[in-house]
């Protein structure tokens, strides 16, 4: 059996639950330019923009709801561990949406950020936020009406890459679902698993543009493949494709 397995998700996780995939072929985001609401230069130009962009989107999760795939990871995470005393299962996460947490997993790194967190710039605190934000809201800690959304923009460096490439460098699984192999550093995660000696399997609904990297690949919808791989895992300790 795997000891230290790894899972790397992305927006076509979500897509099943109704959440947009975070770019389409038209290069826009939510019908908005990624330049304007995604770059921090983006957010100097219109704060207030930004603000209601994401205060939008987190509105619209909150009616979003795990899918299958989500619950077989948190399946995974419960049952396989409890099966193999001292194993673990790490979910580093692409995604700003809360349908990991609301399927119930634990040990989630939002490495690009949180719809609901707040991030203040001038007492570099972040916590937990659900409502609506504006360049007029105060921090929770100091009072300052510098908030920003909890986002790794274009251009800023993805959370906890520390752990992250620990928890990479010590994997035998890697396990990539529902992403697209384009956006840096994560597009490159399978190679630091591989050159570790980890089995690396991409699970999408076609080939990503770093398919080639993985040992195999099982395509088609998630919230169908995804909790036969799981079953197989728990089970039988592995998959047989």
């Amino acid at each position: 059996m795997y000891k230290h397995i790894v899972v790397l998700t992305g927006a076509g996780i979500s897509a099943e639950s109704g959440i947009p995939v975070f770019r389409s072929e038209t290069g826009l985001w939510e019908q908005e330019r990624v330049e304007d609401v995604a770059t921090y230069d983006g957010y100097m130009r219109d704060k207030n923009k930004v603000h209601e962009f994401y205060n939008k989107m987190r509105r619209s999760i909150k009616t979003k709801v795990p899918n299958p795939a989500h619950l077989a990871l948190t399946r995974l995470q419960q049952e396989y561990t409890k099966k193999s005393p001292g194993s673990t299962v790490t979910i580093v996460t692409q995604n700003i949406d809360d349908l990991h947490e609301k399927a119930k997993s634990e040990n989630v790194i939002h490495m690009h950020g949180e719809l609901n967190s707040i991030w203040c710039e001038h007492c570099d605190a972040r916590y937990k936020y659900y409502e609506d934000s504006s360049t007029e809201t105060k921090c929770n800690l100091c009072g300052s009406k510098k908030l920003r959304p909890d986002i790794v923009w274009f251009g800023e460096m993805p959370y906890r890459m520390n752990e992250i490439e620990k928890a990479l460098y010590e994997c035998d699984l890697f396990m990539s679902i529902g992403t697209s192999g384009v956006v840096y550093p994560a597009a490159g995660f399978c190679q630091l698993a591989r050159s570790v000696g980890a089995t690396c399997v991409e699970f999408n609904l076609e080939k990503s543009a770093v398919g080639s990297s993985f040992n195999y690949g099982i395509y088609g919808k998630a919230s169908q493949t995804l909790p036969e791989f799981v079953e197989q895992l728990i089970e039988n300790g592995e998959y047989k494709n």
